[in-house]
């Protein structure tokens, strides 16, 4: 006996795809913008970019980059105050 697997219509896949850069876009976007902004810029953009990378090779990629500057950083400020 076969069982049928359901497939999601590609509407449904555009949709998600539309929405999640959607959201993520606009969080990056405010992120970006809190740069200048009084505002957790560092904390925003890396979120921005989680969540366009549920749907976006690009931002995974980006993420990663962030996440090593950023931990190259860390590791360059807790050297100095010791």
């Amino acid at each position: 006996m076969r069982v049928r697997l359901r497939r999601r219509p590609v509407t449904y896949r555009w949709a998600r795809r539309i929405a999640v850069g959607l959201v993520g876009g606009t969080v990056l976007a405010i992120g970006i913008a809190l740069i200048v902004l009084p505002g957790p810029a560092f904390v925003v953009i890396p979120l921005g970019l989680a969540i366009l990378g549920v749907e976006f090779a690009w931002a995974r990629l980006w993420l990663r980059k962030v996440r090593q500057r950023s931990g190259e950083l860390v590791g360059y400020f807790r050297k100095g105050s010791k």
